[in-house]
């Protein structure tokens, strides 16, 4: 519980903080990879979220930029935050996969009863030398280790490769208009660059108990510890809670890292108690500074990042984002959700969950039809807008 002296932020303040953070207050003069940088990565379960999230941020934005990065291997997809796939700088692939290893090697301890027999150190160097040979398919590694240990169920194999190693899918798979099937490498074998020897939340806590330095790895630097990542989470997440980085992140057990850093950081609470850490410097806008409309993919990272998600998805409003198992595009107004979206042959359709006002909705009009604008399906290289409207906004039910 956070100290009654603290300030406190109300949702509004929250949420305009958390919207600067993430560049959805105004456009960033920012590159690509500087933004993916900031952000610490963008959730990428589907080729196309990750060129949505830049476009909704930076100005100037089009897909060409990004997928170049993607192929001249400056960013890559893999499997970090939360076990879900994210498209990182190469810096941060390699910086923020150790960190999450604990998490992964307790993922493949609830397969254990389809390795039985199953040697996971051998299972590792094996399909590190299959996949480094050349990228393979998830198929392939699951053939290749049934070979071996023909008695184990093969999707415990697979999950136990996938954990065990810094896997990457290699382009075009990710690029935008040339996207192709998954095939996976290390992630050292295709930046050839050594990973990080950062150490992981919950082996910190098991080898250096007692130690105020326990974050800190001899020869790593801040921004390679645990307490480095936490300071950057902040500053793209903040003002934030304990629950909230291990909401995003996956991870338990990052309250001593807080602990650590407490002299460093300002403490606020929210308007149930609970305490929030951020950054000093951090920007705080006023709560009543203006959120244009923004459109955003399923599984942006904003949705996604707090334990308590109130600072964009008001109460009466959870659980709108998803049919079924199905992740809708969302359609933020005020900085708050306020609807959904999806684009199919040219046209851009927009189902409200409330009221809006003639200029509210010229707003999102004018915001959509840039969106299309900008976002024509052109492989990477043969076009990159033209900034005319190629398709039409109109205002009704995506789901039915």
């Amino acid at each position: 519980m956070a100290s009654r002296t603290a300030p406190v932020l109300d949702t509004r303040a929250l949420n305009r903080a958390t919207l600067a953070r993430q560049l959805l207050l105004s456009r960033a003069e920012m590159s690509a990879l500087d933004a993916v940088a900031h952000l610490l990565g963008l959730q990428a379960q589907n080729v196309k979220p990750p060129y949505f999230q830049l476009h909704a941020r930076l100005a100037g934005f089009r897909p060409a930029e990004l997928a170049g990065l993607m192929e001249s291997r400056e960013v890559v997809r893999m499997v970090t935050m939360r076990s879900t796939i994210h498209t990182h700088t190469a810096d941060d692939a390699l910086i923020l996969r150790p960190l999450v290893q604990a998490a992964r090697d307790r993922e493949v301890n609830q397969f254990r009863k389809g390795l039985v027999g199953v040697d996971l150190d051998r299972l590792a160097l094996e399909a590190r030398a299959f996949v480094e040979a050349e990228p393979r398919t998830m198929g392939e590694i699951r053939e290749q280790l049934l070979k071996e240990w023909p008695e184990a169920d093969p999707q415990s194999l697979s999950v136990a490769a996938r954990c065990l190693l810094p896997l990457v899918q290699v382009t075009p798979r990710g690029v935008w208009g040339r996207s192709g099937q998954v095939r996976l490498t290390t992630v050292e074998n295709w930046l050839q660059r050594p990973i990080e020897k950062a150490q992981s939340v919950g082996k910190a806590q098991s080898v250096g108990a007692g130690r105020s330095d326990v974050a800190e790895v001899q020869g790593v630097g801040e921004a390679q510890s645990v307490d480095g990542v936490v300071l950057r989470y902040l500053g793209a997440f903040g003002p934030a809670s304990v629950k909230d980085m291990q909401t995003w992140a996956g991870l338990t057990r990052l309250k001593e890292s807080f602990e650590r850093l407490r002299p460093r950081l300002l403490t606020f609470r929210d308007e149930n108690g609970v305490e929030l850490f951020d950054l000093p410097d951090a920007p705080r806008p006023d709560a009543g500074t203006p959120a244009p409309p923004r459109f955003l993919p399923e599984f942006d990272n904003l949705l996604l990042s707090h334990a308590d998600r109130s600072r964009v998805i008001t109460p009466e409003l959870k659980g709108r984002t998803w049919s079924g198992n199905q992740a809708h595009r969302v359609l933020l107004l005020d900085g708050f959700l306020g609807g959904l979206w999806k684009a199919d042959a040219g046209v851009l359709t927009v189902e409200l969950f409330g009221p809006a006002s003639r200029a509210r909705k010229e707003e999102i009009v004018a915001e959509g039809e840039a969106l299309l604008a900008d976002m024509a399906d052109t492989p990477a290289g043969t076009g990159t807008g033209t900034g005319t409207s190629t398709g039409a906004v109109r205002f009704g039910s995506i789901r039915g």
